[in-house]
């Protein structure tokens, strides 16, 4: 059992926690949580370190399952609460901590995409990213200027979405448009826009298009667009949380697509 938090392995889990160039050097990133490292290995994944706590994964059903699986890994370490809790990046960790290879999820057909336009907020594009698989988008494709992918708030708000969800980061927008071109309607949400985003027409293969939480969409990204789309608001509120705008938008789609427009 490890119990010094200066040990090698939680060394090495902290560093690519905090470093995004050793993360995108190394192609890794970092799991906490019970739901998330279960997630993980159900998807396929493979664990390239664990550090967990036995005592603390069996105070819940949930925690005492997954020891079980930990137990049968390589490279799958006890250690105490106090040296799992260094190695955490979270306030009350939940007793288990691991790194994995970035996952790799083949795009479906390009029925629905959603392009993330330089998005700051570790929890907004997580939050959209948990969405975006929810609804069954094919591809999720994020410019340059945007928060990175693998970050640890990402993946811990996507809860389990990097291991179903087809994704790329620092795209170009020669790159996004040269994707683009594979659907039929490119729909830029706008809290300016006039037509509401349930008068678009989601049956056919369409992107969205959502911009930075300060700022909105890029000049490089309107330019993409076919028609802007806007939510309709009877309150004093001007504008939605991205991720919550993009949320009702992409929920919207999926209904079209499940019942058809009406």
């Amino acid at each position: 059992m490890i119990t010094s938090p200066a040990n090698q392995h939680v060394k090495r889990i902290r560093s690519l926690a905090s470093d995004r160039h050793e993360r995108r050097r190394e192609r890794m990133l970092v799991l906490e949580g019970v739901r998330l490292v279960a997630d993980a290995l159900e998807s396929g994944a493979t664990l390239i370190l664990t550090l967990y706590a036995p005592d603390q994964l069996q105070l819940t059903p949930a925690g005492a399952a997954l020891l079980q699986q930990l137990r049968r890994l390589p490279a799958s370490y006890e250690a105490t609460p106090q040296v799992v809790a260094a190695a955490s990046d979270t306030v009350h960790p939940q007793g288990v901590v691991a790194l994995a290879s970035w996952p790799h999820v083949t795009p479906g057909k390009p029925g629905l995409l959603l392009v993330i336009d330089a998005v700051q907020d570790p929890g907004n594009l997580g939050t959209l990213l948990r969405s975006a698989e929810a609804v069954g988008v094919a591809q999720v494709l994020c410019s340059v200027g945007t928060v990175d992918l693998y970050a640890p708030k990402v993946v811990r708000s996507a809860m389990g979405a990097h291991f179903r969800l087809a994704m790329e980061q620092d795209l170009s927008w020669d790159a996004i448009g040269e994707r683009l071109a594979l659907v039929d309607h490119v729909y830029a949400a706008d809290p300016e826009a006039r037509m509401p985003y349930y008068a678009a027409d989601w049956r056919q293969p369409s992107a969205l298009l959502v911009g930075n939480e300060a700022h909105g969409l890029s000049q490089a990204a309107r330019r993409l667009a076919t028609k802007q789309i806007t939510i309709p608001m009877r309150g004093r509120t001007e504008s939605l949380n991205v991720a919550v705008a993009a949320s009702v938008i992409l929920f919207e789609a999926l209904r079209q697509r499940t019942l058809g427009r009406s």
